[in-house]
């Protein structure tokens, strides 16, 4: 057994403290995130009966002491207290991540000691073992490298396998184990590209695609991460959820890019943070209910707090883009010092005024018309009726989006015309924004497809269709397993709003996640009556390609179906293709 090996052991032995404390596994955090912009480890911490400030005492005693004995006097300590919990970090070189997390079991060892009154390990024999870690770890070279970037300006970016200087068309690649010295590059071939930020709850996926064809439409070489691909121009690099840092790191280091947008979901956030700290712009797009209770974010301020950990990637002089208009994030934008744009749908909203007033750059809708302040003067970009994707106005959400993208195609630096042509051309349909209320006609009735999955975009959808005249109307329901039966019920009540003459809904067996089979449609089923549904309003099918089916035999001319599709969407949109 080798030393690495003992000091798992020997750590393994707190896996159970007591019945009110529970440790999650301490993981990577590799950039900017919820806690900080430094890369190091985490644990978070849960408990009933224990107090905050003792644990966070002992966390910032014991981590402080670690630290020291391991020689890195230079890295700092945090916390983050949440209800029923803490997350507890420590800062590492880039090159110690994994030995940092022994760091940080070892010191939460002695600080569950001191919480059991028990006796700790051998301290001395535990910072060696640590350290036999740090030296199978280090990389001088990767040292080296970063501290010359830094010098120069430029960004680096590393991961298990590889690293590299620049983005894009100033980037350059080597395997983490055959790295360079300083000293045998050539620095004035490496520069950094503009890189935009996306996150929110809803609409970043759509405020991505729509920023990259207006960086398309201003002649640049343009590529997005996402939740569904990474893709370069029309050359997709690979398909999968890659809306964390492995998606970001991927596109910034193709050498066609010139301007990168990348969609960062809460997950990545909040696991190993994000790539870079060197974005020209970041944006919000809103804050709502979604995906609480995982790694302590528990409620949505703490959710907005789990977003704004963009403002942290911009350099110097970069942009944060928030939506004036929601709650949650203009809240959170008061504990940010950073450069902000506001955009509204009303070119009154009080910080949109404020904004004008000092001076500073904003955008807004007034008298129909897309407006950007630009510190000095108000120029009219484009009517919102000839942006395809609002819907002629009706769809204020993609309204939102748009503003949103204007925003951070200006602190780009990307000129007008190109954010006029790219929000002039770009489709609500299957090729330009696949999945986002999509528009098809069948049998002369009117059907979108939609990937709405939550009360806040499901609102957003059914009150833009509700204008819409119908003679009769149809929606299809599904809902994935991990969310609570409240979840399930409160989006089952938001998509009624739509008022449907007929709801289907369909099982999700690929997503059933520890319920049983039929479990949601009766939830479903349930919800619909409690709002005054019939029964035989009320339909089920085993499989979301069967919902669909079962509705489009159903239309006639003048119906209007809304499909919330969450799963076999290429199957449904071929059935409309057809």
């Amino acid at each position: 057994m080798d030393r690495i090996e003992e000091l798992e052991n020997a750590l393994t032995i707190e896996s159970a403290y007591a019945d009110h404390i529970r440790v999650d596994d301490a993981r990577r955090l590799t950039g900017p995130g919820l806690l900080w912009n430094r890369p190091g480890a985490v644990m978070d911490v849960f408990f009933t009966d224990t107090g905050t400030a003792q644990v966070t005492a002992l966390w910032e005693k014991h981590a402080r002491r670690v630290l020291d004995a391991l020689g890195w006097q230079d890295q700092d300590v945090t916390h983050r207290s949440f209800t029923g919990g803490v997350n507890l970090a420590i800062s590492a070189p880039m090159d110690q991540l994994y030995s940092a997390i022994f760091a940080v079991q070892t010191v939460w060892h002695f600080c569950a000691a001191e919480l059991l009154a028990s006796e700790p390990g051998d301290f001395d024999q535990m910072v060696a073992d640590v350290k036999c870690v740090m030296e199978k770890e280090a990389n001088p070279a990767l040292i080296a490298l970063i501290t010359a970037a830094e010098a120069h300006g430029v960004d680096i970016l590393c991961d298990d396998d590889e690293v590299s200087i620049g983005h894009g068309t100033g980037s350059q690649t080597w395997p983490v184990d055959a790295l360079p010295t300083p000293d045998d590059l050539d620095w004035s071939a490496l520069h950094n590209i503009p890189v935009a930020f996306i996150t929110g709850t809803n609409g970043k996926t759509t405020t991505t695609r729509l920023l990259e064809a207006i960086a398309r439409a201003s002649g640049k070489v343009a590529g997005l991460t996402s939740t569904e691909f990474v893709r370069v121009g029309d050359d997709i690099l690979d398909r999968g959820d890659y809306s964390g840092p492995g998606g970001g790191r991927m596109l910034l280091r193709d050498k066609r890019l010139e301007v990168a947008c990348l969609e960062v979901a809460r997950g990545g956030i909040l696991r190993r943070g994000l790539p870079t700290r060197a974005a020209t712009a970041a944006a919000v797009t809103n804050v709502a209910n979604d995906h609480l209770g995982q790694y302590g974010v528990n409620t949505v301020p703490e959710l907005a707090q789990a977003k704004f950990a963009v403002h942290r990637t911009l350099a110097e002089g970069g942009v944060l883009a928030l939506n004036a208009d929601d709650l949650y994030v203009r809240a959170e934008a008061e504990n940010t010092s950073a450069n902000i744009w506001w955009f509204s749908l009303d070119a009154q909203n009080n910080l949109v005024r404020q904004a004008r007033d000092a001076g500073k750059c904003c955008a807004y809708v007034q008298e129909g018309d897309i407006v950007f302040f630009d510190g000095a003067v108000e120029q009219v970009v484009i009517a919102v009726s000839d942006v395809p994707l609002t819907m002629g106005g009706a769809a204020n959400y993609n309204i939102l989006n748009a503003l949103a993208a204007l925003c951070l195609a200006l602190a780009l630096d990307l000129p007008v015309q190109g954010a006029r042509d790219g929000l002039a051309g770009f489709k609500p349909d299957a090729k330009d924004n696949p999945g986002r209320c999509n528009e098809f006609s069948y049998n002369n009735a009117r059907v979108f497809v939609d990937f709405a999955h939550n009360p806040h975009s499901i609102s957003a959808v059914c009150d833009a269709l509700s204008s819409l005249p119908a003679k009769r109307r149809y929606i299809m329901l599904s809902h994935a397993g991990d969310r609570s039966d409240q979840d399930i019920r409160d989006v089952t009540a938001t998509a009624l709003n739509f008022q449907p003459d007929v709801v289907v809904a369909a099982e999700l067996e690929g997503y059933l996640r520890g319920r049983e089979l039929g479990e949601i449609p009766d939830l479903i089923k349930k919800s619909a009556l409690e709002q005054g549904y019939d029964a035989q309003q009320i339909l089920r099918a085993s499989s979301p390609s069967l919902a669909a089916s079962m509705i489009l035999e159903k239309l006639e001319p003048g119906d209007l179906a809304l499909l919330l599709v969450l799963s076999e969407r290429d199957a449904v949109l071929a059935m409309l293709d057809g």
